[in-house]
């Protein structure tokens, strides 16, 4: 009898154990992961009671092999299906609960590729989000339709695709919240015999934390968003093209239009990138990214060298400053030079105060640039098109007066190329006195006409780099209302400064859009 007495005080004492260990586990945060059978992945947040719970789940991976028999007519399209699926569970003690999550498709190994002559779809990604409506717009993949399917094209995608970038789940006191996912072989009934044995294997990974990848060298990832001119608002400006007669020519890659998906995060690793630190991307140039200050800089990174301000027009503005801060093009009103290697502006200001204040980390992926300062005329500059300035900024027709730093301005023709192509042709200014090329003058004549299909007017009066190279005391402005004139660089304008990436940048994630600007690796 003593001996089933103690037995039974030790099976209660490893009871007593087991429930303490119990209770200690459930008062922790714990991460699973799991592969296989009906779920990819589970991420579970268990807590007591007073905390939110939100775990995760998702589907098996999607395999797809085209054999011989998918390509027989009427066969009709082969897919895979598959889900992530996020619940969370608010506390009891508030009943209410907000999280954030991200998803994205994985994609392993895909040997697939286009079989027609015009890049046919032959893989289709469709995306339904939890509320049911299909998902028509995913970072920078075109969407397509092919074999009677409309969805995006990943016909030679590999590697990590955006599904939902810091997706809101809010919980009172419980929610789910369901991503479908279907990648479909299309069947073109045609010739499709070079995709025979190729397959295409992706998982979904749902979590809390942002995946950081590295998306390889920044000037030719943008580069190689462009396809064809005006797809993802990139033109290529090799003078061969629709545009041909009116491009630079230089073999440049630029963003054009009313606003392109062009931002940059740069000077800040915040998850939300400051308004201060967003840039967006003139073009690349030589192999390099061009980039210029998304708003105007203030006293925050310019210092205090400003001479006034002022309230913006809220007609024109673009930005989200109460106040804008003026500086002299000249650096101070007793320096009235236009002579930019005397400019305080640009050698005390923009490459001495604005450098410092991004800190070595930072300006070390700023490269050292020959910027043309040259300048032009009224004729060249300001009562031209596109081509014409560009020629005479840094073109054939330069005067070759060069400045070495990393820091610059905008050049007037930068400006007359962020419009859309049907302005290239258009003066920067017109009047009674200097007409367009058919004899009109007035505001729809000129680029006044496209200050809304130019994301570079941002509706302040802002001075550019280029002087008046005929006198002395004269630099180019581009005007709240978007055309271009002459004026005093000891008058005071607002300054964006602008610069040329290493060509070693790498980007690291981010599709360009204001929200979610591209990050590139420091």
């Amino acid at each position: 009898m003593e001996v089933k007495n103690e037995k039974k005080v030790l099976e209660l004492s490893f009871l007593g154990v087991i429930m303490l260990i119990a209770v200690v586990v459930g008062a922790t945060y714990a991460y699973f992961t799991a592969q296989g059978g009906g779920t990819g992945n589970i991420n579970v947040n268990a807590g007591t009671a007073t905390t939110d719970n939100l775990s995760f789940q998702t589907g098996s991976a999607i395999s797809l092999t085209a054999n011989q028999e998918d390509f027989g007519s009427g066969m009709g399209n082969k897919s895979g299906e598959t889900f992530a699926r996020a619940t969370l569970t608010a506390n009891n003690s508030t009943n209410n609960a907000t999280r954030n999550y991200y998803v994205y498709l994985d994609i392993t190994s895909n040997d697939f590729e286009y079989t027609t002559v015009d890049n046919q779809a032959e893989l289709l990604l469709k995306v339904t989000a939890p509320d049911g409506s299909e998902v028509t717009t995913l970072g920078n993949l075109e969407r397509k339709t092919s074999g009677g399917e409309t969805g995006f094209d990943i016909t030679e995608s590999t590697g990590l695709i955006t599904i939902a970038d810091n997706y809101e789940i809010i919980a009172s006191p419980s929610t789910t919240q369901e991503w479908q996912i279907e990648v479909i072989f299309v069947n073109l009934d045609r010739d499709q015999n070079a995709n025979t044995g190729k397959s295409f294997t992706a998982n979904l990974i749902i979590q809390e934390e942002a995946i950081v990848t590295n998306l390889g060298n920044f000037a030719e990832y943008v580069a190689n968003l462009y396809t064809t001119d005006g797809v993802n608002d990139l033109y290529l400006h090799d003078g061969t093209g629709t545009y041909g007669t009116l491009e630079a020519g230089d073999n440049s890659y630029r963003y054009t239009g009313a606003n392109p998906n062009n931002y940059v995060c740069f000077g800040s690793d915040e998850e939300t990138c400051p308004a201060d630190n967003l840039y967006r991307i003139i073009g690349v140039f030589n192999g390099q990214v061009k980039l210029i200050k998304s708003d105007y800089a203030g006293e925050g990174v310019l210092g205090t060298a400003q001479h006034g301000s002022t309230t913006p027009n809220s007609t024109y503005y673009k930005g989200s400053l109460s106040s804008i801060p003026y500086y002299y093009w000249s650096g101070s009103s007793s320096k009235q030079s236009n002579v930019w290697s005397s400019s305080t502006l640009n050698t005390s200001v923009l490459n001495g105060t604005y450098l410092t204040t991004l800190g070595s980390e930072w300006s070390d992926l700023i490269a050292e640039t020959t910027w043309q300062v040259g300048g032009g005329t009224y004729d060249n500059l300001e009562y031209s098109n596109a081509q014409t300035a560009y020629n005479y900024e840094v073109g054939t027709n330069r005067a070759n007066t060069t400045y070495t730093a990393k820091i610059g301005l905008m050049y007037v023709s930068d400006y007359y190329y962020g419009a859309s192509p049907t302005y290239w042709s258009y003066p920067g200014y017109t009047s009674s006195s200097h007409p367009n090329t058919d004899g009109n003058y007035g505001a729809e004549y000129d680029y006044r006409a496209a200050i809304n299909d130019n994301w570079m007017q941002m509706g302040a009066n802002e001075w550019t780099i280029s002087r008046y190279s005929v006198y002395s005391g004269y630099a180019f402005l581009v005007s709240s209302t978007g055309y271009v004139y002459g004026i005093r660089v000891d008058d005071y304008y607002a300054v964006r400064p602008s610069f040329y990436l290493e060509s070693s940048v790498v980007l690291s994630s981010g599709n360009g859009t204001q929200q979610n600007p591209f990050r590139i690796v420091v």
